[in-house]
């Protein structure tokens, strides 16, 4: 039988307010759901690294579920892109995923911390150093960055967006 566990308003609302402050700056700046979420469930609520990620990557389902759903509608995908990125980002997520399920919380928590803290520090920084019109990069190195992104983004919860 299917048990319900009945919560009390106390127990829930930090959750509610930790993904409502996470959403803003993500419907701002398009990216750092992840990287706002992961950072106050691990540092703030305690919750263990790989618990963070996992919560993290259903809530982001959902959500970025819609957002490719509109993008696609409003044919906004770069669809060779897309395929340059996919096969390497499942990859290291996978593996990413793989890695911080295995390793012990206590040992992981500095380490993604440490993360957390550098792709934070990078956000601001780029965020203040950003101009309009900046040249398009070279693509050559997509997919590793894919693969690398992809084993950030699973290892600290977020990172995907700022690190491809």
């Amino acid at each position: 039988m299917i048990e319900f566990v009945t919560h009390h308003w106390h127990d829930i609302w930090p959750f509610i307010a930790v993904g409502f402050v996470a959403q803003l700056v993500d419907g701002a700046l398009g990216m750092a759901f992840g990287v706002i979420t992961s950072t106050l469930l691990v540092s703030v609520m305690g919750m263990p690294p790989a618990k963070a990620s996992s919560t993290v990557h259903i809530v982001e389902f959902f959500t970025t579920a819609a957002s490719a759903v509109s993008h696609t509608i409003h044919r906004n995908v770069n669809w060779k892109l897309f395929a340059t990125l996919v096969i390497p980002g499942m990859i290291g997520g996978i593996t990413g995923a793989y890695l911080l399920a295995n390793i012990h919380a206590e040992t992981a928590r500095p380490y993604v911390m440490a993360y957390l803290a550098c792709i934070g520090v990078y956000l601001l920084w780029r965020g203040w150093r950003m101009t309009k019109g900046q040249p398009h990069r070279s693509a050559k190195f997509v997919g590793p960055l894919g693969l690398v992104g992809g084993f950030l983004d699973a290892v600290g919860g977020g990172g995907w967006g700022p690190v491809v």
